[in-house]
């Protein structure tokens, strides 16, 4: 018995081995001089063409008029691979009209270069690693939030809140969770 299991090992190993070769070789003749051959797409999970399948949480924002500011900070923030793979993430989006809420020159400022950290922490305090339906937030509850703090849910008139934003949508997305809110989260001041 132990015979046959081991020759069927060996025989699998070859026939990996063989199959991966001729996959290379092959691979090497479609490309190599011809002015056609498909250069592989760079970038992360983002860049995937996939007009069939669910969207993603970022896909579900790009695809949204309502949250292109959100959508530039993202990528400002150099956040759109990280949130693009497969989390699962519950992602409580702001819409532009929640960005227009904050100070005069807030958006602009943050989107700068040099205070990426600053948009980081800020966008990571809108994001769980996990995929919760609005269903499962309860009034009082405390959980924590990427960026490391935490939020507290409240249930007021049958609509939930994250902190002081109201979550005024949701859409199931491939990787989690879009709950669409109202106004930005900020996190609590560093100490």
């Amino acid at each position: 018995m132990k015979k046959k299991i081991s020759f069927l090992l060996v025989g699998c190993m070859m026939l990996f081995t063989f199959a991966c070769n001729n996959a290379d070789t092959a691979s090497n003749e479609n490309t190599s001089g011809t002015a056609d051959a498909q250069v592989a797409p760079t970038g992360g999970q983002e860049s995937v063409a996939d007009n069939d399948s669910q969207k993603d949480v970022v896909k579900v924002a790009v695809g949204s008029p309502d949250h292109t500011t959100l959508v530039a900070a993202l990528k400002a923030a150099d956040l759109v691979t990280a949130l693009s793979n497969a989390g699962p993430f519950t992602v409580f989006a702001p819409t532009n009209a929640a960005f227009d809420k904050l100070p005069k020159g807030t958006v602009e400022d943050l989107l700068k270069p040099e205070n990426i950290g600053k948009l980081q922490d800020i966008l990571q305090h809108h994001v769980m690693t996990s995929a919760l339906e609005a269903s499962f937030f309860q009034d009082g509850q405390t959980m924590g939030m990427v960026d490391g703090t935490n939020v507290t849910f409240h249930i007021k008139d049958g609509a939930t809140y994250i902190d002081n934003a109201k979550i005024i949508g949701s859409v199931r997305a491939s990787n989690g969770w879009v709950h669409v809110v109202d106004a930005v989260i900020l996190p609590p001041a560093k100490k």
